[in-house]
């Protein structure tokens, strides 16, 4: 696939790196040129920095790697509100919450991947990548470790079949849970995970195991 990472953070990197190494064509757009040269040059010689606007045509799928209030001079930059991402998935990983306690940052509770879609005329915007660090994406499980799943949420199944491919080629499960009417779920749970890891627990402690239930047709 033809891939568009939006920032330069680590987030980008990770996954820059995962999906270079399954052999798709990524391209990093920053709002600082220098940072997406060294970001590209970091990578390998096969991605490239080009203009954050140059990152999103023609793309099969956009990745939104920036800090939540930066969302809006990004989108502003690559032009979103006048369509140039109509019809790309567009992968929203971020964030507005507080760190040390896990409360959304948004006005109203908004959220966050909603907010893209109203900025980002006729995307597919995809939650998916937000709910852990970084460097998951940068090491192969253990021996005897699973893998994990990626929890998404997105209105349309096209964008979120190519999602879906992309989070197996850097080792997760994508797990469907709805469309954007169930994103603020989505997004509260990292508040959770986050309020929990700041306070000193181990969040995956306070998860219940529970089998999963068969699919049936």
């Amino acid at each position: 696939m033809r891939i568009g990472i939006l920032g330069t953070g680590t987030l980008a990197a990770a996954l820059g790196e995962g999906w270079s190494r399954a052999g798709h064509d990524v391209v990093i757009g920053g709002r600082s040129q220098v940072k997406a040269e060294r970001l590209a040059e970091r990578l390998g010689p096969e991605v490239l920095a080009v203009a954050p606007r140059e990152a999103v045509v023609g793309r099969d799928a956009v990745l939104l790697a920036v800090s939540w209030d930066g969302v809006e001079d990004m989108l502003g930059l690559v032009g979103a509100s006048e369509g140039s991402l109509a019809g790309t998935p567009l992968i929203d990983p971020t964030n507005a919450v507080a760190h040390g306690v896990g409360v959304l940052l948004t006005e109203h509770g908004e959220p966050m991947a909603k907010r893209i879609a109203g900025l980002a005329r006729g995307a597919h915007v995809v939650k998916a990548f937000h709910l852990f660090p970084a460097d998951r994406w940068t090491s192969s499980p253990g021996a005897g470790q699973a893998g994990v799943t990626v929890a998404m949420c997105g209105d349309d199944s096209a964008a979120l079949r190519v999602v879906g491919e992309l989070v197996r080629d850097v080792g997760g499960t994508p797990a469907i849970l709805g469309g954007l009417d169930r994103v603020r779920q989505l997004e509260e749970a990292a508040g959770f995970v986050i309020g929990l890891a700041f306070a000193g627990f181990d969040p995956s402690s306070a998860v219940p195991r529970v089998p999963s239930s068969p699919v049936s047709d």
